[in-house]
Order: structure tokens, then sequence, then C-alpha cells
């Protein structure tokens, strides 16, 4: 209750799977964040979980693998011919998933319309040249990330997309209600809540660390020409993210859309059986998929982060529950995790949206919480 008393928290929910099993499952606030007092937040909001859906994607990537159908360690030209233009030869799959392509941001970024016509995206990153040696240093792709990923599985799948392999592969065996481009039905349901950009209100708690930005983060986020920026910038004027095309795209970086419980299951799914259900990564994938690639100063978000293939790992930067987690958050609070040491896997999100990237204190407020509660 602390988060909608003091953090400025607008509609929410939190689940909680525990060795296959859920153990929580919470809900609150409002459906529209700019209207506390209108309609609540039911048991089956979903809302936009932006980045949170790198998670969902790379999971996709990883059955690829796990099938024989996608290299890892294989140049993306392999499966790609025209990505190895501009010095990008020996850009593998796997610094895709770990944000070492050099691809982080696009010389002439895309409109909101051109983003999710499935084409502009992955043909301007086919033709630029990389802004470092591509496996030498790593910098969060914001945006980028979906469309690098979305061509690169189209390609290896025969022509699937990111969202019907999602959809068929990996939520309809598992009753999740996620989706990386959401289906008319769902839409036209009511189901959805608004996202809407909010100011935190300044921490009431004593002793806590303040969570204000280092004046690089501040400069870096500033400055148009800054990777930072750039990035973040890489469809330019800001996308509608309640434009109901733009929720029906399939955007693999930042556009999925789905339930606490279901972002759970997905991650309780990926580290174990589940009642009815199979496991999704054999013991070699999961391993795989939460081994360090990339860590340190990111280039991109100015803070020492760490990467697995395509999954951000616990550490300053986006503190999980324990050093052995993986998981993604999503600008603006969302936050999903698992960890497979105390088989754990956590989902909080919301659509009251503040300015943390990867570490928000609404999340974290829990997280600590639960780390208690696991640890006890």
């Amino acid at each position: 209750m602390r988060n909608f008393g003091e953090r400025g928290e607008g509609g929410a929910a939190l689940a909680v799977y525990r060795d296959g099993h859920k153990v929580v499952d919470l809900w609150g606030g409002a459906l529209d964040p700019g209207e506390h007092c209108g309609e609540p937040w039911s048991e089956d909001t979903a809302v936009m979980v932006r980045s949170v859906t790198k998670g969902l994607a790379a999971a996709v990537l990883h059955l690829l693998h796990q099938r024989g159908q996608l290299d890892l360690d294989a140049p993306v030209g392999t499966y790609w011919p025209q990505f190895k233009a501009n010095g990008k030869e020996r850009v593998l799959v796997r610094h895709l998933l770990s944000h070492r392509a050099g691809l982080p941001a696009l010389d002439v970024p895309l409109t909101p319309e051109q983003a999710l016509d499935g084409v502009s995206g992955p043909r301007a990153l086919a033709g630029q040249a990389p802004v470092w040696q591509p496996g030498t240093d790593h910098g969060y792709h914001a945006h980028t990330y979906g469309w690098l990923v979305s061509e690169l599985v189209a390609r290896a799948s025969g022509g699937r997309t990111v969202g019907r392999l999602f959809a068929e592969e990996i939520a309809r065996p598992l009753g999740l209600d996620l989706w990386i481009g959401l289906p008319q039905e769902i839409a036209a349901s009511g189901r959805v809540a608004r996202v809407a950009e909010a100011e935190a209100p300044a921490p009431l708690e004593q002793g806590v660390l303040r969570l204000r930005p280092k004046r690089t983060v501040t400069d870096a986020y500033a400055d148009p020409e800054s990777p930072t920026r750039r990035a973040f910038a890489a469809i330019t004027p800001p996308p509608d993210e309640n434009d109901p095309a733009h929720r029906a795209a399939e955007l693999p970086a930042s556009g999925g859309i789905g339930t606490a419980r279901s972002l759970a299951r997905f991650y309780a799914a990926l580290i174990g059986p589940l009642p009815g259900a199979r496991r999704l990564f054999t013991p070699a994938t999961l391993t795989q998929a939460r081994s360090e690639e990339s860590s340190g100063p990111d280039r991109v978000l100015v803070v020492s982060t760490r990467f697995g293939l395509g999954y951000m790992l616990h550490g300053p930067a986006c503190p999980l529950l324990a050093p052995g987690s993986f998981g993604h958050p999503g600008k603006g609070g969302s936050l999903a995790f698992a960890d497979p040491e105390s088989g754990t896997a956590f989902a909080y999100v919301t659509n009251t949206l503040h300015r943390s990237v990867t570490s928000d204190p609404r999340p974290q407020a829990l997280v600590r919480a639960l780390r208690t509660v696991v640890a006890g």
C-alpha cells in the first residue's frame, strides 16, 4: 500500500510464483492513471510493459536455438545477408542479444508510423555502420533491439514473426495473457489499461538513498548527440503508446502487453515445470540465457550494467532477488525476473510511468520485501 500512498502509484499488479506455484497475486488502483477515482484495475487487467518485452522476445530466440534452428555463434549475416553491409560481417547473433552489436541508435530516426511497419527499422539497421567494433563493448539497444531481433527471427524461422512464435509456442500452451502485438479482440475488451508518464514524488523514507540521477547520467539524457539520447530517440517524435495501432504492432523491444500474473508464470516456466505444463528452457538453455555476456560501464545507460543473452542480470543498476536472478525491467517501472536457485518468479506492472529506466523504487520495495521472505 505504500506504493500507492507514498510512491505515486496509479494502477498496478504484482505476482510471484514459487516452485511452479502462484503464491502472490495482487492488484489495485485505477485502469486509467489520470482518473484515480475512475474504473478500477481488475483481476485480468493487462498493461504495456515496455522493455520487459525484451525478455519475452529473447525466449523465442533461445527456443529456436534449442531446436537447432538458430546458432548463437553464427554471424547475423548467415541468416540475413543484407545485414553484412558497412563492417557488420562479424556481428554474431549473441552480440544482438547482449547489446554488443554497436547499433544502439539510428543515423536517421524513424517516425512512429515507420517504427510499426516491420520494414523500415530492419532496413535502416542493415545499411548502417556500427558505432563501435561489435563484440568489444556494450550499450543498451533500447529500440533497435526489437528490429534486429524481429528480422533475425523471421529469417531463421522461415517467415514466422516474433509475436506469432511467442503466441503459438509460449503464450497459448501456458495459458498466458501476454502478447507481442495485441489481438483485436483483446483491444476491444476494455481489459488493457492506459499508460501515462508521471512525476514520482520525493521519497519520504528516512535514511534511504534518494534515487536521483548522477550528473553524468542527467547530462547524457539532455545531450541530443549523446548515445543515450539518440538510442531512446530512435523513434521521433515519441509514439503514443495508447494508440491502438501501436498496441497492435509487434515491437519486441518495448511493445509487450500482459498481466503480472502471466509474466510471473512465463518466468516460472523458464526455470522449471508448472502443473500441467512443461518447462520452456532445458537446463543448458537456462544456463546459456543467464550467463554473463556484458558487464561494466554501459555506453548508453551511463551506469554499470550486466547482461546475459537477452536478459538483464542482477547488479547495482538493476537489483533483482539474488546474484543468479535474470529478467528485464521496463522504462517507467515494470519489472519481471526469475531466480532459479530459489525457484522464484516475480512480476510487477504499472500504468503510471516514472522516469526510471532500470531501478524504480516501487518494484524495488517489493523485491526487498520478497528477498526478506525468501531468505527467512
